[in-house]
């Protein structure tokens, strides 16, 4: 799981970024509490071949992406 919560684009992307180069996990959770985080981290998903289902959360939104 990465929890980018409290950070602003691009850290979040870069975070997850760092976490998929190095296990390249089937499944990834991701939480992040900024709109602009939101839809980088699904793009950047969706660019390395994950779908991404985005839930909203009390404190922001939970991303999943799975192969």
């Amino acid at each position: 799981m990465v929890d980018a919560r409290g950070y602003l684009c691009p850290m979040p992307v870069m975070m997850v970024q760092k976490e998929v180069k190095a296990n390249a996990p089937q499944t990834l959770e991701v939480l992040v509490d900024d709109e602009c985080a939101k839809g980088n981290v699904t793009r950047f998903g969706q660019s390395q071949g994950y779908t991404v289902e985005v839930t909203d959360t009390d404190d922001g939104y939970k991303l999943v992406l799975s192969k």
